[in-house]
This record gives C-alpha cells, structure tokens and sequence, in this order.
C-alpha cells in the first residue's frame, strides 16, 4: 500500500454470519503508463467480511488516490484487492474493473482472494 492511500475499517457488526457486501464505484480514473493520458473504469468490489469491513469515505479517498498513478489495468485492480485485503483480511473478495473502450477494446479485469464459501 503507498503512503498516502489509508483505507479505514470498522468492526463487522455480524461476524457471526456470512453476508455479502458490494460497492460499486462509476467514476474511477487512472493514468496510462505508456501516454499519461487517463483511463476511466467502473470498480465492482464484493466480499465476504470476517472482523473487519471498509470505510465508505476512507475507500472513496482512496480510490481517488490513482487519479495521479500510472499503471496498467491488470496492475491497478491487482493493487486494488491486494490494498483492501491487506486492510480488512475479508474471508472472500474479488475486485473488477471494466475498462473505457480504447483502440476498439473493451477490457474487464477481474481478480479474486479467497475461495466464496457455498
């Protein structure tokens, strides 16, 4: 995790159930490493909490922190899961990104932690 990106958690108010949460976000942005033009995507983040979940405002300022970091697509929802992993250690998660259309591509990246219990 890079200094200034702080994810915040609060204790998970039934831990005693398995339940899934989903944020999702419609404006995140991040810079092409190759041109330094921006690359505009929609986040899907679900997970099963364990003893911790994610700050909504803390995730918000987070996110907003790749505004100015350059990194390819794989590479950014790879660091995403890694981040909110690390964070809340969820029994199960899984971060997609889905990528604006460039050069005539559409692009999903969907990257998981955890087996999804049944």
């Amino acid at each position: 995790m890079l200094n200034d990106r702080i994810l915040e958690t609060f204790p998970n108010p039934h831990p005693d159930r398995d339940y899934a949460i989903e944020h999702r976000v419609r404006d995140f942005t991040s810079l092409c490493p190759m041109t330094g033009q921006p690359d505009f995507a929609r986040i899907r983040i679900r997970y099963l909490p364990f003893k911790l979940c994610v700050e909504l405002k803390s995730l918000k300022l987070y996110l907003q922190t790749y505004r100015s970091h350059g990194a390819f697509y794989e590479d950014v929802t790879n660091l995403i899961l890694n981040d909110l992993v690390a964070a809340c250690a969820p029994k199960w998660m899984v971060v997609e990104s889905r990528w604006s259309i460039r050069g005539g591509i559409y692009s999903v990246i969907t990257c998981t932690n955890g087996t999804r219990p049944e």
